[in-house]
């Protein structure tokens, strides 16, 4: 019997990336969907071929046919919609980043483990055919101990003039500006890749002034076994720029976050591409991976366990840009001391 799925928010995330994957992936079925407002989630439902839609997250709940329930709300809502998933007894898969800060992902993982119910979270590159080679070759050793990593994002600056800024870089909604919603992808593949980061430090700015949210991040940390790393985002750029590094004694893997193009082995024998790209609706591997594990014949490589990891290394960075992450702080923006003009 398939694993029966109910969406809350059909929104811009779940109108290809993922919502088309729980009608793809085996044994899975997408059965109703929930948005606040009615008409979109019908407009939804009846081009994706969903039986059920609502404008009420409750009534998706109770509703018998859904056996587990995908969250693709902004991340202001996450804390509040997996604790009603978890109430309601089915398990849960959440977009990322997993909450605002860690304090919220700490209680969405401590209700589920007590309920003993699972809990993912969609840092769905873990299950891209892309970064599982790139895992593969810096584990197996073949760039032999792994001595660094590095990563650089640069984008140009998001200009609004005379339109209202989106949720992404409202903290309320988001948990902080891009950096949570880019940069948290890109973290989470490092934990994947080398292990879960330790010794972070972080300092955050805003450079270009165009809202209160942070703009550009720089990070340092050590692997797992204790290789360096930095790390550096800049949203306020004047070119793209994605890169990330992991070297090691005998070589290095090189492959973007977000781009397309062949991951890279470079060793002494020469330079060998991967070109493994990404299927049409990206989430569908780890969308298949939860089914499994939910069906008993797998496991899911991203977990709120793991997720968590992630927020807390986030936290970290921008402890000081929010004068503190573990309080509710977008609820005191004047009190912030790396806002423009603070």
């Amino acid at each position: 019997m398939p694993i029966r799925w109910g969406i809350i928010g059909c929104g811009d995330v779940a109108e290809v990336k993922s919502g088309p994957g729980f009608q793809k992936a085996k044994d899975s079925a997408l059965v109703a969907v929930m948005r606040r407002n009615r008409a979109m989630a019908a407009d939804f439902a009846i081009r994706h071929d969903v039986p059920c839609w609502y404008d009420d997250a409750d009534a998706l709940l109770t509703n018998p046919e859904v056996d587990a329930v995908y969250i693709a709300t902004p991340p202001g809502s996450h804390l509040e919609y997996a604790l009603k998933v978890c109430a309601a007894g089915k398990p849960c898969y959440v977009e990322k980043p997993m909450a605002r800060n860690y304090a919220e992902c700490e209680l969405m993982v401590f209700a589920f483990q007590r309920a003993r119910i699972p809990l993912f979270v969609a840092y769905y590159r873990r299950a891209l055919d892309r970064f599982v080679k790139a895992r593969s070759l810096v584990t197996s050793g073949a760039i032999g101990k792994v001595t660094g990593v590095n990563y650089r994002f640069t984008s140009p600056a998001a200009k609004f003039e005379g339109m209202p800024q989106p949720w992404r870089l409202q903290a309320e909604h988001a948990g902080g500006g891009l950096f949570l919603d880019l940069g948290c992808h890109t973290l989470d593949i490092i934990d994947f890749t080398v292990g879960p980061l330790q010794n972070v430090a972080g300092v955050a700015s805003n450079r270009a002034g165009l809202y209160a949210v942070e703009d550009a991040v720089a990070l340092s940390f050590t692997t797992q076994d204790g290789a360096p790393g930095a790390a550096q985002w800049n949203f306020a750029g004047a070119y793209i720029e994605d890169v990330m590094e992991i070297t090691g004694t005998k070589g290095r893997v090189s492959l973007s976050t977000f781009g397309s193009e062949p991951a890279q082995l470079f060793n002494a024998d020469g330079v060998e591409k991967f070109d493994l790209p990404n299927p049409i609706h990206i989430q569908t591997p780890m969308i298949q991976t939860i089914v499994d594990e939910l069906h008993g014949r797998g496991k899911c490589p991203s977990t709120g366990e793991t997720a968590q990891r992630t927020s807390k290394v986030i936290d970290a960075a921008l402890e000081s840009y929010y004068g503190g992450r573990s309080d509710a702080f977008w609820e005191r923006a004047d009190t912030w001391p790396g806002r423009p003009n603070a």
